[in-house]
């Protein structure tokens, strides 16, 4: 019986291996959204996800839906010790949304901005204030209305928990997406830039309010390398 309950549990713990992610990217450029915020005209109509098996999955989106994104990024969302998908999903006629993905597909997501042709660009996740769930931020339109917003991910569902307006992380027609996310020993910090570009800016979250302050004046890429390497 003990030799049955072993053998049981060893299936149970080879089956949750297959399903955990290792990686992902996105497949099947498209054209069908002419939008063109990351300097091309192509963007990406499906993800595919890599298995501790060796086996992958694909999920491809509805022809009203791309992938606006330079790359899916791996986070522990759920706090299981494996590795969701975090993406910039956009409604052709809606606007960008932040998604998470699992093995199974898409879990959850943020509202769609609102209207074609408006993006936003994620920051990173990580548990920023302590609480022990894991929290979401990204600058929604960074070149028009520049506002930071903070989600948080329990129970299966995102929700919000406050923004900031002055903010943003990326410029019309570049491939990247600007700052991120650092500890320099005190927890975690936001790196953004201020709305004109003249100052790194780091944003912490506390007590369900954002502080931010400056870190040094803005001058290239250089200049947010040196702040996430805490220099």
């Amino acid at each position: 019986m003990r030799a049955i309950g072993a053998a049981l549990l060893a299936l149970i713990a080879t089956d949750a291996a297959a399903e955990t992610i290792t990686a992902a990217h996105y497949i099947a450029p498209t054209g069908r959204y002419a939008h063109g915020i990351l300097g091309d005209a192509l963007e990406w109509g499906g993800l595919q996800v890599s298995l501790t098996d060796g086996g992958a999955r694909r999920f491809h989106l509805p022809r009203d839906h791309v992938f606006e994104d330079i790359a899916p990024r791996l986070v522990d969302v759920t706090g299981d010790g494996a590795p969701e998908v975090l993406v910039v999903e956009t409604d052709v006629n809606r606007g960008a949304a932040l998604a998470i993905y699992g093995p199974e597909g898409k879990i959850t997501e943020t509202p769609h901005i609102g209207q074609r042709n408006r993006w936003l660009a994620p920051i990173g996740a990580a548990d920023l204030d302590g609480d022990g769930a894991v929290e979401i931020a990204y600058v929604d339109r960074p070149h028009l209305a520049r506002v930071l917003r903070v989600w948080r991910f329990a129970d299966g569902r995102l929700s919000e928990v406050t923004q900031m307006t002055g903010l943003t992380n990326h410029r019309i027609g570049e491939r990247h997406i600007s700052g991120g996310l650092r500890d320099c020993g005190a927890g975690p910090e936001m790196v953004l830039a201020d709305a004109d570009w003249q100052h790194v800016v780091g944003v912490r979250l506390t007590g369900g309010q954002l502080t931010r302050r400056d870190i040094g004046p803005f001058a290239a890429a250089e200049s947010f390398a040196r702040a996430l390497a805490c220099e």
